[in-house]
């Protein structure tokens, strides 16, 4: 399984997570609780949060992550957690 590294407000939070899974959908069902969400559609991007390590394995952001983030965002790393399924393990930073 893969396992996930979340750094946030000055904590680091590690799990692993089942294959494939999306963290917005374990967030709003309670099983990874320390990822910020808002919508869940690529709308609100209040799940915003910058790759630190693993992005390598990440698909090429879809059109919503483009529009939402732009290409100065989407170059320094960041995506949008709710468009991410994720199948290796990975290292991202959720700022406030």
């Amino acid at each position: 399984m893969p396992k996930v590294r979340l750094h946030r407000n000055g904590q680091i939070y590690e799990q692993e997570v089942p294959e494939n899974s999306n963290l917005v959908v374990l967030a709003g069902t309670k099983k990874f609780p320390q990822i910020r969400y808002g919508c869940g559609m690529g709308r609100c991007t209040r799940c915003v949060s910058r790759v630190l390590a693993g992005g390598e394995h990440l698909p090429e952001p879809n059109w919503k992550e483009v529009k939402r983030l732009g290409e100065e965002k989407l170059k320094n790393g960041y995506r949008l957690t709710c468009q991410l399924w994720i199948t290796h393990d990975i290292e991202l930073l959720q700022e406030n």
